[in-house]
């Protein structure tokens, strides 16, 4: 399901609320005793060997999990997220962009992004990742570091583990997250949303572990209130995630009148995100689209590959996206989220 660890932000959509306390829930089957129902307290102590055996220290184990009880509110949460649609609509883009990549964000953002220029100057230089990009996922994901959720990660991970639909990614994050709080950081700093993601960047604990950046040299890699840090380790992401330095996520297109562009649909099945990346074309080159008499509206290199976009139908806007497009795709999967990443993006230094 899982092909590499990322934001809960393409998983399940940050939940922001206080947490519930009544753990009137039912067992579940341990995945190491797949035959044997086991309390919650039973469960807990199976993560704390896991913990002991990954090299977690005791007193991490005993300061983190500490008082733990299953929280019902965060089973509610995740059992309640829509499952993969059937039907082949969509819902149009251009209202969902009205929304997110509003004035307010916008003004925001070119505040953001003009009080660190430099600093995000000197990230684009050494990783590729423009700062635009930089802020319009800090934007996105937390408002700009005012929404990062407040649900104690070690209750939320370990209820989501011991619940059992998807254990083998829980408990890890689970056990990701005590070897973060082994670095020092203290069980009250370790909060965010309700399925794990936390801080500016809302990293799941595994992704803070791989790709989490000491951006001002201080020896700490702190993405909860840390702007140095947060904006290297979102530019990692990217960078890891495959950015191309010096292209753009995607530009307008010009897509003439009456062109089929179902006639250009991609035949490939994606393993991951079908419905998001349905919805694309095949891959051409920027050449080759424009023979067709589709034109991108700013430049882009003759031979850049890009896939075409025109999500609410014909006679509306179309992009050619490039590869870029789809590394922010790697952070949210949904073209929803992409699309507005990179309008607010364009945006921001506009």
């Amino acid at each position: 399901m899982i092909p590499r660890s990322r934001p809960v932000a393409w998983l399940l959509p940050a939940a922001l609320c206080l947490s519930g306390a009544t753990p009137a829930l039912a067992p579940v089957v341990a995945q190491s005793q797949p035959q044997a129902v086991l309390p919650f307290d039973a469960y807990l102590e199976v993560l704390k060997a896991r913990a002991r055996a990954e090299g977690v220290s005791s007193a991490t184990i005993d300061r983190m999990t500490a008082g733990l009880t299953p929280n019902e509110r965060v089973i509610r949460l995740d059992r309640n997220q829509p499952g993969s649609a059937t039907s082949q609509g969509y819902p149009p883009l251009a209202p969902y962009i009205a929304t997110h990549v509003n004035r307010e964000r916008i003004a925001t953002g070119r505040g953001v992004y003009a009080g660190h220029r430099d600093q995000l100057a000197r990230i684009e230089r050494e990783t590729g990742v423009p700062g635009a990009i930089i802020i319009a996922i800090f934007g996105h994901e937390t408002s700009y570091g005012r929404i990062k959720g407040d649900f104690d990660l070690a209750r939320s991970l370990a209820t989501l583990a011991w619940e059992g639909r998807r254990r083998e990614l829980f408990e890890g994050e689970f056990i990701a997250l005590l070897k973060i709080a082994d670095k020092g950081f203290a069980r009250s700093e370790l909060v965010g949303s309700y399925a794990g993601a936390f801080g500016n960047p809302q990293f799941l604990p595994s992704v803070y572990l791989r790709l989490a950046t000491d951006g001002d040299g201080d020896g700490r890699a702190d993405i909860f209130s840390n702007r140095a840090d947060t904006f290297a380790s979102i530019a990692n992401y990217f960078r890891d995630a495959g950015w191309r330095p010096g292209q753009p996520w995607g530009v307008k297109a010009y897509v003439p009148s009456g062109f089929d562009v179902d006639a250009y649909k991609t035949r490939l099945s994606a393993p991951l995100c079908p419905r998001v990346h349905e919805r694309h074309s095949v891959w051409k080159t920027v050449a080759e689209w424009r023979a067709l008499g589709v034109v991108a509206q700013q430049g882009l290199p003759d031979d850049v590959m890009v896939s075409l976009f025109q999500p609410d139908g014909p006679g509306a806007p179309a992009w050619l996206l490039t590869g870029n497009y789809r590394a922010i795709l790697e952070y949210n999967c949904s073209n929803y989220y992409a699309m507005s990443v990179g309008l607010l993006a364009d945006e921001i230094v506009n």
